[in-house]
């Protein structure tokens, strides 16, 4: 077995403080940062210049890092529910032991099916865990494992899917000359399109080298306001914008016929399904000129020798349509050739995931849908992005055979994070066993029966395979380079604490229930359907002993650069990997498939909606759009003073014309009402927004009863959203952007 040494807390010549070079895992960009200890507690973090590839950089979450380590709110100790509702401290193997039985129980008694899993975003900083708590689900043989993939953007994977992959791979956004972003803010979200690593200095120094961006984006975001071209459509029309762009490059042949050619089929097929969407037309459903509409087309088929590609993100999947958006995306990237050639560099080659020979050529679509477990409501599957999350709620609610009866969450905070909040408080309350891995009693944690108290980020080893792996969930993501890092342990838990490692937990119910796990690191996209490389499996069961930097030497072992080599560089490195891009195999016969019948079948709908009675709604005359959160991570550390800054509430943004219009004013409270629910909700003016747009950060508010809180807890926007009448029938993705919602004062 491969191993590095178990890491300890370093050293230093003065025993009061010391810093050290680590890894900041609030998002999936792994920044590179230096952390100070002091009397054994996290007391500062700042960007690590010597880090060769975030060259200083860190954000303003990242640098909270010793005040969400510290956080006086923090759970030192595990946490049971009491009869009386109270919560009160249980030994962490204790609550292992009565967890275990409760588990098997339940599952004598109604099947492995009864069990269910959610893995949220903050399952970022800890790479083992949910690997580990898939294998315990796959352990007890039970199917549910739902991730907040598919409440987010799992279009992309759909989109993939039915158009396949090509395996040169992405082009290179540090050489590209033009670049478009579909309602995505990466300077804020550092997640698609835009390198994360230190986005905003990335696009200043493209723009400055010559490079054109076009954002279509109904707010003038950070990104939005760098743009050559920036179009400020109705929410929702992203769809029809993007079959304009791709019909006027066809008619107008602007197509790279040579790379279309011998590598793409069902050309004709897309011709006929966008031929109806004309600028002119368009331009009146989104409300834009149409001369823009053109512009961006022209200049993104067109401009400078090194053209770039386009990217979708939460705001535009947000808007239904989300995987017909990403279809449309990938169609208009691939008619333009926008993919690395051969002889090309591989723009992400792997460093601490196994060596691969990217190749000129496609990897052919594949089943994306419909197959594996068949959920009881609204006729949804497994797919690729993986199982529809919307739809949990409902499999606890509704009775009979197959019922979710236990729930084991793991980074993730349902009751602020999942569409129609009181169905998923429902939901929560319904539960005969709620269990949460949670570092203070967030909202779901509130309603748990056991809530296990685990090690945060800098008291955990860290490295950057995650942060290398999600390049293959969707085009535009990942580390743009061979770079790689590794970061001990640098502060120890809190004194007399009782914390558990996230991955030990689910091994600690293994051993109670007398499961054989097998712990498979899958490398590749499409929830291991398409994979580069084999996968590592390691089998674990009562009388496995490992430590986490063990698993880790394990989960590298095929490393294209060794775990010891890249833990030597505490700084990190960019290696010197030469990975060009091959000629394709003389006998490959895929083809990239742009004609795919569902998903036009799709486009065909969007084009028979009647916009204009939406667009006349006097009940609903406004349209509410989702916000991302500079200081935040979804729901986490919104209560910490550092972050909010005297702000712990999430504003409705409205521009400063219509709050004037309906007699209000900055700051008043008022009703947000969508056809489905209302909140509260405190008005800020916004003049980054359309006139008839809302904007909101979403995860905030209280429980269903706290409403009168909201000022000091924020508001719920999922509650605005049902999840059984508008949805992505594939998965289960409700609208929830794009909302028609009314705003009325509500005197409070």
């Amino acid at each position: 077995m491969l191993s590095i040494p178990e890491s300890t807390i370093p050293e230093s010549t003065n025993p009061e403080s010391t810093t050290s070079p680590g890894i900041c895992r609030i998002c999936s960009a792994h920044c590179g940062v230096l952390a100070t200890v002091t009397d054994g507690r996290l007391t500062k973090v700042t960007g690590d210049p010597d880090n060769p590839m975030f060259l200083g950089y860190t954000c303003a979450k990242g640098r909270a890092l010793p005040e969400i380590h510290n956080n006086p709110a923090r759970l030192l100790h595990s946490q049971k529910r009491q009869p009386d509702g109270t919560y009160a401290p249980v030994e962490s193997e204790r609550a292992m032991d009565e967890i275990a039985d409760r588990l098997r129980d339940l599952i004598e008694q109604h099947g492995p099916r009864s069990v269910a899993m959610y893995l949220g975003t903050n399952g970022l900083p800890y790479p083992a865990s949910p690997l580990m708590a898939n294998a315990f689900l796959r352990g007890i043989e039970s199917p549910m494992f739902f991730t907040a993939n598919t409440i987010d953007q799992p279009g992309k994977q759909i989109a993939l899917a039915a158009h396949g992959h090509w395996l040169g791979g992405d082009i290179n956004f540090n050489e590209a000359d033009s670049w478009m972003l579909v309602g995505t803010n990466p300077i804020v979200s550092k997640a698609i399109g835009i390198p994360g690593q230190n986005p905003a200095q990335r696009i200043k120094d493209a723009i400055g080298r010559g490079m054109k961006l076009i954002v279509i984006d109904p707010r003038r975001s950070q990104t939005a306001a760098r743009a050559a071209i920036h179009i400020q459509p109705r929410p929702g029309e992203d769809v029809p914008i993007l079959a304009a762009m791709i019909n006027l490059i066809i008619r107008e042949n602007l197509c790279d016929t040579e790379f279309l050619e011998p590598n793409v089929v069902g050309f004709d097929k897309l011709a006929e399904a966008v031929s109806a969407f004309t600028p002119e037309y368009v331009a009146e459903r989104a409300d834009i000129p149409a001369q823009q509409l053109i512009d961006a087309a022209h200049l993104f088929a067109t401009y400078g020798t090194r053209p770039g590609m386009v990217n979708c993100g939460t705001g535009a999947n947000f808007a239904m349509h989300g995987s017909l958006l990403e279809y449309l995306a990938l169609c208009l990237t691939t008619i333009c050739g926008r993919w690395q050639r051969a002889g090309e560099p591989v723009t992400r080659p792997n460093t601490l995931m196994p060596a691969y020979t990217a190749k000129a050529q496609a990897l052919a679509p594949y089943e994306g849908w419909g197959y594996g477990e068949q959920l009881r409501v609204r006729g949804l599957t497994d797919t690729v992005s993986g199982m529809p999350t919307a739809a949990l709620a409902d499999e606890i609610l509704l009775e009979g055979e197959g019922q979710v009866k236990a729930l084991i969450c793991i980074g993730g905070n349902p009751m602020a994070a999942w569409p129609d909040q009181r169905k998923t408080q429902r939901a929560m309350e319904t539960l005969d066993l709620l269990v949460t891995l949670d570092t203070e009693m967030s909202l779901t944690s509130r309603l748990a029966d056991y809530v296990i108290a685990p090690m945060m980020q800098m008291e955990t080893p860290a490295m950057t395979q995650g942060s290398e792996l999600i390049k293959y969930y969707a085009a535009g993501t990942g580390i743009p380079a061979a770079y790689a890092q590794y970061a001990p342990r640098l502060v120890a838990p809190p004194e007399s604490s009782d914390l558990v490692e996230e991955w030990k937990f689910f091994l600690g119910l293994a051993k109670r229930m007398d499961l054989t796990l097998f712990f498979v690191n899958f490398f590749g996209g499409g929830g291991g359907r398409y994979m580069e490389s084999p996968p590592i499996v390691l089998t674990m069961d009562r009388n496995t002993d490992l430590t986490t930097e063990e698993l880790f030497a394990e989960m590298c072992a095929t490393a294209r650069i060794p775990l010891d080599e890249v833990s030597s560089h505490p700084h990190g490195k960019i290696f010197d990997v030469e990975a060009m891009v091959e000629d394709a195999d003389a006998d490959c016969e895929a083809r990239l498939d742009i004609g795919n019948d569902h998903l036009l079948s799709d486009l065909a709908a969007t084009l028979a909606e009647d916009f204009r009675s939406a667009r006349n709604n006097t009940e609903f005359p406004y349209r509410l759009i989702p916000r991302r959160h500079a200081n935040f991570m979804n729901s986490s550390g919104t209560g910490l003073a550092k972050l909010h800054r005297g702000k712990p509430y999430n504003p409705a943004y409205m521009h400063p014309d219509t709050i004037a219009a309906l007699g209000l004013r900055n700051g008043d409270a008022v009703t947000i009402a969508s056809p489905h629910d209302s909140i509260p909700a405190v008005l800020e003016a916004d003049d980054t927004l359309r006139a008839d747009v809302i904007a909101m950060h979403h995860a905030f508010g209280g429980l269903t009863t706290e409403d009168a809180e909201f000022r000091s807890r924020g508001s719920n926007v999922g509650r605005l959203v049902p999840t059984d009448i508008e949805y992505d029938t594939i998965t289960g993705l409700p609208r929830q952007g794009n909302i028609p919602v009314s705003v009325t004062a509500c005197g409070v």
